[in-house]
This record gives structure tokens, sequence and C-alpha cells, in this order.
């Protein structure tokens, strides 16, 4: 599990319980920095500060990031092997979202797509051919479907988004640009928004059939960022904006 150093102070005993069960990794800026891990000892816990050449070894199975999921009230992400706690938004975090989902829905209202905000879990298995090979479990910002066949009985959707919309937040910078930009990428969604709240601005990322970035442009204020697979779908940045 990866948290941020504010979450930490902020509900330290809450992780000394988790410890138990798996490792934490503490980040700061989006750098991981230190290591909370259960002491050899019977309840004693350590805090190990972080190498530079530490590479995490503990890889976390689809069930046991469910197990944690069903005995907690938290919202969490599974990438890689990796379990991420997802932090409450921000104001101003919410209020770009929110800008963005209205635009989103007057667009695509009576068109065969649909767009979605979180919290909505996203199954994605980058190049293997099923979710059981690579399972990964993340909750966009903002989400464009066009296979809305792939909601299954249990009314929930096992689909690739086509377009993915991220508002970066301190704590989440490192894991939207890096991370989740390689797994949007290998899982076949063709178009990826990083939003920027503190610039104001968005990166645009176009991906090829064939799973590789086939065009990178930035928007800043005064912009109008056009969809490069809907080609109809346009927002002005300063609409995006206008609130913060």
């Amino acid at each position: 599990m990866r948290i941020n150093t504010t979450d930490m102070q902020n509900a330290f005993g809450k992780y000394l319980s988790l410890v138990e069960k798996e490792d934490i990794i503490i980040t700061k800026n989006g750098k991981s920095v230190a290591k909370l891990i259960r002491y050899n000892e019977p309840n004693y816990f350590l805090v190990h500060e972080e190498a530079n050449t530490y590479r995490s070894t503990k890889t976390v199975s689809y069930e046991e990031y469910m197990e944690l999921v069903d005995s907690s009230d938290q919202r969490y992400e599974l990438i890689d092997g990796e379990i991420y706690l997802l932090a409450s938004s921000s104001f101003t975090h919410q209020v770009v979202v929110n800008e963005i989902s209205g635009h989103f829905y007057n667009y695509f209202r009576g068109k065969p797509c649909r767009s979605l905000t979180a919290p909505l879990d996203i199954r994605l298995f980058g190049y293997a051919t099923k979710f059981e090979e690579d399972p990964n479990v993340v909750q966009p910002d903002v989400i464009v479907i066009c296979d809305e066949d792939k909601v299954n009985e249990k009314n929930k959707y096992e689909g690739i988004p086509t377009l993915v919309v991220e508002v970066l937040s301190p704590s989440t910078k490192g894991k939207d640009l890096v991370a989740k930009l390689n797994l949007y990428m290998k899982s076949g969604v063709l178009e990826y928004w990083v939003v920027s709240l503190e610039n104001k601005s968005i990166l645009q990322y176009a991906f090829s059939k064939e799973r590789d970035i086939d065009n990178l442009r930035s928007f800043q204020q005064g912009d109008t960022i056009q969809s490069t697979v809907f080609p109809d779908l346009e927002i002005l940045l300063s609409d995006i904006f206008s609130e913060i």
C-alpha cells in the first residue's frame, strides 16, 4: 500500500493496524520516502527510511486487494501489484472534475458513448489476454465509455474506457503521470487527459491502436482542447478553470 505523509500523520494508528497485513510505502510529493513494516517481535513496528536504490519486491494479489477493500471504508487502487490509498479530494479538484464532467455530459447526451465520474472501478489488464493474468483496478476522475455492453450481470463495468481524465493532486501526481499513463496506454485506452490545477493546464495523450503514444499536446490558459477521438468535443480551458 502507498500513502502520503499527510495521511500517515493524520491516521497513524490506523496504519499501525493495517501494517499487520502488508507493508506500507510512505510518499512525499509523489516520491517514495519511507517504508512502514511490521517488526519481528509481536506488536512492535518499525519505520525504515527509503534508500535511493530501494525497490519493493512484494506484489499484492487481486484476492489480497479485495480482502482489504471489503474490510475497509477507504478507497484503493491496484496498479502493477501495488495498492494505493485514495485520499479525499480537495474542493478545487472536485470543482474542476465537475466542470469537465458537465461538458462531457452535455456533449455525449443522446450519443452512443457515455461519460461517468469516480468512484467507479475500472478493471484493466495491460497487454495480458485476461484480467486474471495482470489485474489492475483504478478509479479515474472522469471516463468516457463506448462499450456499455461490457456491464456484466452484477452491474459492474468490465470494458476499456475510450477516454480517461485524471486531475492531479500533490499525492497522486507521480502515479498519474507515470504508472497510470503506462497502464492506460498498454490497456487500450485511446485518449488520456492529465489536468494540472497548479498550472491550469492539460496534457493530452493520444494512443495508437498498437498501444503506443501517437501524439502528445499541452494546452494552457486561453487554449481550446479538442478530443482526438471525438473531434467535435471542444472545451475552452478558461471554462474548466474559471472557478479556481
